[in-house]
């Protein structure tokens, strides 16, 4: 992320590739989940809720081709399948911890600002009334 450069830079191509795919919230749950040991696709369907059974399977996959995860067949019948974190997934614990820590710290702040911004948009958006003569204010659009 060099000054002066008005292009994307290689840096930037980079951060941005690792965040499109850590950046979602079925990345950072998985992951997060998985912080405990290993764990099959259905524990972990029915461990985070809300997540389809697609959705799922095509984050395990990203996450997989990503170095983040392994995923290990096991011959039995049926096949018996763990996900677990690799030694780069275990890295991510601690970043993902921290973010989770601020947002929840941070929550009511961010609320609070998303309110205000709120109101203020809300007031500036009413139309305007004329202070001269018998003019009408047309609503600004």
């Amino acid at each position: 992320m060099t000054r002066g450069h008005p292009h994307v830079t290689e840096e930037c191509r980079a951060v941005s590739g690792v965040l499109a795919r850590i950046g979602d919230k079925w990345s950072v749950l998985i992951v997060s989940r998985l912080g405990n040991g290993p764990m099959r696709f259905n524990e972990l369907k029915r461990d985070i809720g809300g997540i389809s059974q697609r959705m799922l399977t095509l984050t395990l996959r990203g996450l997989e081709r990503d170095g983040l995860i392994t995923r290990t067949v096991f011959p039995t019948v049926p096949p018996r399948v763990d996900y677990e974190l690799t030694a780069l997934g275990h890295s991510l614990l601690a970043p993902v911890s921290a973010l989770a820590h601020w947002a929840r710290k941070n929550r009511p702040r961010i609320e609070e600002a998303q309110g205000k911004f709120h109101a203020r948009s809300q007031s500036e958006e009413r139309p305007k009334r004329a202070t001269t003569g018998n003019a009408r204010a047309l609503p600004l659009r």
